[in-house]
């Protein structure tokens, strides 16, 4: 399997660092808003990625944040923060605020057929683990007071941009554009691992620390709950390609200059889904969520299909007509599936095995799941039965999670159902002896006046007339006798 790797800019073949488990990490939500179904592009492609990995054979523990404090409207360490935000303007207390959306999350998930990672961990859960970390930062001079806050001290690393190419000038004394400069700070891109009350008086949630009473600023929060659970070194770290910077680059920095040594070997971000006005966002425009999709009557998984019929790493349109043209092709391809017999013929073991190593070609291609979904139309045209394509079809499902193999069931059933049954033609011997060979030949005059064969089938009745046999024709059916 090869994977696109962000730190390196190349693919590569994916190797983990432990043969008998893959560990994964992935960025999980700020809790403040309901998920946009951009957000939900990530943890969708994140979901298809965990669920491939173990279709090829890996144990995975996987391993996902909840953010419910720490997170600041602004990458450049100011504005309030954003659980904060979300409290006041539902008039609720951050935790009731956290706990609602964090339901709402996983209630968009359960929709979207998204996996719950193996643990899940909110933020707030973890305040023993950033004190220890960052006392370490301290203490080997990585980190330091200002303020009232600590700070990353970026220029202790020999290089602290990974995801680009930046000069090491760009680290100099100043701030980014549009970012209110923070005078604490030594160095551009410093960044803050601790915020004390000197800074925030209104933040709701603080805690002791040997620094004051403050925070964790939203950086710390996943290398820690990493560490936590995954130990001190990780096989792969997935995110939107926007957590690439400075969110991705701080937590490689911060953890290596803790561990001492490398951290992470891939790095996994997904593209954008934007709209025809540039990158979704919750602050502006139609505020697109799952719950928007079904009022507007769309299968949430059509939405899932219309991801997956785009590569991870490129920036995907979304516009209503995009949507109806997937919703489309999602219920044809079920509909496809549906017609398909599970008892016609048996398993036929080598096109199944052909099947399975052409989509796993496809999948390790760098997680291609537009190809992936071209397999399942290929699928459907393969030389075999019915039974065996449906076998075929199931397997690949099990990692793009199209819930085709349901969907086509109840639309199969539900198609049974409204068939009419056709009546049983019956013959019936008057005195209760059954006659194959009479009984053939009155089923074959049935059929020939369905067909509208007069002539034939008079010619049968004539036949067995001579033969001392009358008939009587029933409603359903005929009556003989020997005469």
């Amino acid at each position: 399997m090869k994977l696109y790797n962000s730190a390196t800019r190349t693919r590569e073949e994916f190797v983990p660092n432990h043969p008998d488990i893959v560990k994964m990490y992935t960025c999980g939500p700020t809790v403040y808003h309901f998920a946009h179904i951009g957000n939900l592009r990530s943890y969708i492609m994140e979901d298809v990625l965990e669920k491939y990995l173990r279709f090829i054979g890996y144990n995975v523990k996987r391993v996902m944040n909840i953010t419910d404090v720490g997170h600041l409207a602004s990458d450049g360490d100011t504005g309030e923060d954003k659980m904060l935000k979300g409290a006041r303007r539902e008039h609720k207390s951050v935790m009731d605020i956290a706990k609602y959306y964090t339901d709402a999350f996983f209630a968009d998930c359960a929709k979207l057929n998204i996996k719950r990672p193996d643990v899940v961990e909110p933020a707030t859960n973890c305040i023993h683990e950033y004190v220890k970390v960052i006392n370490r930062l301290v203490d080997t001079n990585y980190a330091y007071r200002a303020g009232g806050n600590v700070y990353f001290d970026t220029s202790k690393l020999k290089s602290y941009y990974v995801f680009n190419d930046f000069r090491e000038e760009d680290l100099a004394v100043g701030v980014r554009e549009g970012v209110e400069a923070d005078d604490n700070k030594k160095n551009r891109n410093d960044f803050a691992l601790w915020f004390t009350k000197s800074k925030f008086e209104d933040q709701a949630l603080k805690w002791d620390s040997p620094w004051g009473v403050g925070y964790p600023g939203w950086h710390i929060e996943c290398s820690c709950i990493s560490m936590k659970h995954l130990g001190e070194d990780i096989d792969i770290h997935c995110g939107g390609i926007d957590n690439a910077f400075p969110h991705h680059t701080n937590e490689i920095a911060q953890s290596e200059a803790y561990l001492g040594h490398k951290w992470c070997n891939f790095w996994v971000h997904v593209a954008h889904l934007n709209t025809p006005d540039g990158k979704m966002s919750k602050s502006k425009g139609e505020f697109l969520t799952v719950s928007l999709l079904e009022e507007k009557g769309y299968d949430p998984l059509a939405y899932r299909f219309f991801c997956l019929q785009s590569h991870y790493r490129k920036s995907l349109v979304f516009t209503w007509e995009n949507l109806d043209n997937a919703s489309g092709a999602y219920n044809k391809l079920i509909q496809k599936i549906a017609a398909l017999d599970p008892d016609d013929g048996e398993t036929d073991g080598a096109a199944l095995e052909e099947y399975r190593d052409r989509f796993i070609s496809a999948m390790d291609n760098d997680l291609n799941t537009s190809m992936g979904v071209t397999f399942l139309y290929d699928a459907l045209k393969a030389k075999t039965n019915g039974k065996t394509k449906l076998q075929i079809i199931a397997e690949a499902d099990r990692v793009l999670s199209l819930g085709l193999m349901e969907k086509s069931g109840e639309l199969r059933k539900k198609n049974a159902a409204a068939k009419p049954v056709k009546a049983e033609f019956t013959v019936i011997p008057e005195d209760g002896n059954e006659d194959g060979d009479i009984k053939a030949r009155l089923i074959a005059r049935m059929e020939a006046k369905k067909a509208k064969d007069f002539a034939g089938a008079d010619a049968i009745r004539e036949a067995l007339r001579a033969e001392g046999i009358e008939i009587t024709d029933i409603p359903g059916g005929v009556r003989w006798k020997r005469v």
